[in-house]
Protein backbone atom coordinates (compact mmCIF):
# COMPACT_ATOMS: atom_id res chain seq x y z
CA UNK A 1 0.00 0.00 0.00
CA UNK A 2 1.63 3.12 -1.31
CA UNK A 3 1.16 6.22 1.15
CA UNK A 4 0.43 9.41 0.25
CA UNK A 5 3.13 12.50 1.13
CA UNK A 6 1.49 15.84 1.18
CA UNK A 7 4.10 18.83 1.16
CA UNK A 8 3.93 21.26 4.20
CA UNK A 9 2.43 24.26 3.72
CA UNK A 10 4.48 27.96 3.73
CA UNK A 11 2.07 28.80 6.77
CA UNK A 12 3.53 25.62 8.74
CA UNK A 13 6.98 26.30 8.06
CA UNK A 14 7.03 29.88 9.14
CA UNK A 15 5.38 28.86 12.57
CA UNK A 16 8.06 26.08 12.63
CA UNK A 17 10.80 28.39 12.22
CA UNK A 18 9.28 31.08 14.88
CA UNK A 19 9.05 28.24 17.67
CA UNK A 20 12.76 27.16 16.23
CA UNK A 21 14.32 30.13 16.68
CA UNK A 22 12.59 30.59 20.18
CA UNK A 23 14.22 27.47 21.55
CA UNK A 24 17.85 28.63 20.41
CA UNK A 25 17.52 31.75 21.82
CA UNK A 26 15.98 30.32 25.45
CA UNK A 27 19.12 28.05 24.81
CA UNK A 28 21.67 30.83 24.60
CA UNK A 29 19.60 32.96 27.66
CA UNK A 30 20.24 29.32 29.96
CA UNK A 31 23.75 28.59 28.68
CA UNK A 32 25.14 32.10 29.03
CA UNK A 33 22.18 33.61 31.82
CA UNK A 34 24.99 34.33 34.64
CA UNK A 35 27.01 36.78 32.34
CA UNK A 36 23.31 38.18 30.89
CA UNK A 37 22.06 39.02 33.79
CA UNK A 38 25.01 40.62 35.45
CA UNK A 39 24.98 43.93 32.40
CA UNK A 40 23.52 47.12 34.03
CA UNK A 41 22.92 48.39 30.39
CA UNK A 42 21.81 47.83 27.03
CA UNK A 43 25.00 48.87 24.92
CA UNK A 44 26.67 45.94 27.21
CA UNK A 45 24.51 43.61 26.40
CA UNK A 46 24.58 44.13 22.82
CA UNK A 47 28.47 44.29 22.55
CA UNK A 48 28.07 40.55 24.64
CA UNK A 49 25.50 39.38 22.24
CA UNK A 50 27.82 40.39 18.99
CA UNK A 51 31.12 38.77 20.79
CA UNK A 52 28.87 35.81 20.95
CA UNK A 53 27.04 35.73 17.91
CA UNK A 54 29.18 32.49 16.07
CA UNK A 55 28.39 30.68 19.69
CA UNK A 56 24.70 31.64 18.87
CA UNK A 57 25.58 29.98 15.31
CA UNK A 58 26.89 27.15 16.46
CA UNK A 59 24.25 26.49 18.70
CA UNK A 60 21.71 27.13 16.01
CA UNK A 61 23.64 24.69 13.45
CA UNK A 62 23.71 21.79 16.53
CA UNK A 63 20.15 22.22 17.67
CA UNK A 64 19.16 21.72 13.72
CA UNK A 65 21.69 19.04 12.59
CA UNK A 66 21.18 16.40 15.45
CA UNK A 67 17.06 16.77 15.79
CA UNK A 68 16.36 16.62 12.17
CA UNK A 69 19.44 13.78 11.96
CA UNK A 70 17.76 11.90 14.66
CA UNK A 71 13.63 12.16 13.82
CA UNK A 72 13.66 14.51 10.97
CA UNK A 73 11.89 17.05 13.11
CA UNK A 74 13.00 19.92 15.34
CA UNK A 75 10.70 20.70 18.15
CA UNK A 76 9.06 23.39 15.90
CA UNK A 77 8.50 21.17 13.47
CA UNK A 78 7.03 18.68 16.10
CA UNK A 79 4.63 20.68 17.20
CA UNK A 80 3.29 21.82 13.55
CA UNK A 81 3.28 18.45 12.77
CA UNK A 82 6.04 18.17 9.93
CA UNK A 83 9.18 16.39 9.06
CA UNK A 84 12.29 16.88 7.04
CA UNK A 85 12.55 13.10 4.97
CA UNK A 86 15.60 12.95 2.07
CA UNK A 87 14.47 12.94 -1.46
CA UNK A 88 16.89 10.15 -1.97
CA UNK A 89 14.95 7.82 0.02
CA UNK A 90 12.35 9.11 1.57
CA UNK A 91 13.54 8.59 5.28
CA UNK A 92 15.18 11.13 7.79
CA UNK A 93 18.47 12.67 6.87
CA UNK A 94 21.42 11.45 7.22
CA UNK A 95 24.38 13.17 9.35
CA UNK A 96 25.70 14.75 6.86
CA UNK A 97 22.61 16.05 4.91
CA UNK A 98 21.54 17.59 7.78
CA UNK A 99 24.40 19.26 9.20
CA UNK A 100 24.33 20.58 5.76
CA UNK A 101 21.01 21.64 5.71
CA UNK A 102 21.31 23.17 9.24
CA UNK A 103 24.13 25.29 7.87
CA UNK A 104 23.08 26.39 4.71
CA UNK A 105 19.86 27.38 6.82
CA UNK A 106 22.20 29.59 8.79
CA UNK A 107 23.35 31.24 5.64
CA UNK A 108 20.11 31.88 4.25
CA UNK A 109 19.14 33.24 7.16
CA UNK A 110 22.48 35.73 7.40
CA UNK A 111 21.80 37.13 3.85
CA UNK A 112 18.36 38.42 4.34
CA UNK A 113 16.18 35.32 4.15
CA UNK A 114 17.41 35.13 0.22
CA UNK A 115 17.49 31.18 0.44
CA UNK A 116 13.80 31.02 2.60
CA UNK A 117 12.39 32.58 -0.76
CA UNK A 118 12.97 30.00 -2.99
CA UNK A 119 10.56 28.20 -1.67
CA UNK A 120 7.73 30.04 -3.26
CA UNK A 121 9.02 29.12 -6.98
CA UNK A 122 9.66 25.56 -6.35
CA UNK A 123 7.64 23.30 -7.26
CA UNK A 124 8.61 21.36 -3.95
CA UNK A 125 8.40 23.91 -1.94
CA UNK A 126 12.41 23.74 -1.06
CA UNK A 127 14.33 26.38 0.46
CA UNK A 128 18.01 26.87 -0.35
CA UNK A 129 19.02 24.42 2.12
CA UNK A 130 16.31 22.18 1.21
CA UNK A 131 17.39 22.19 -2.30
CA UNK A 132 21.32 21.97 -1.58
CA UNK A 133 20.70 18.70 1.06
CA UNK A 134 18.06 17.08 -1.43
CA UNK A 135 15.31 17.38 1.40
CA UNK A 136 11.68 17.97 1.25
CA UNK A 137 9.85 19.34 4.21
CA UNK A 138 6.16 17.32 4.08
CA UNK A 139 3.33 16.99 6.79
CA UNK A 140 4.48 14.46 9.65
Amino acid sequence: MEEKVQLAPAKKRIWSFVIDDLVVSFLFIIIFWSQLSAFNTGEELIEFINSNFLVFILIKITYQTLFVWQNGMTLGKYIVKMKVVSLDYGETPSFNSSLIRASIRVVSETLFYIGFFMAFFNPLVQTLHDKVSKCVVVDA
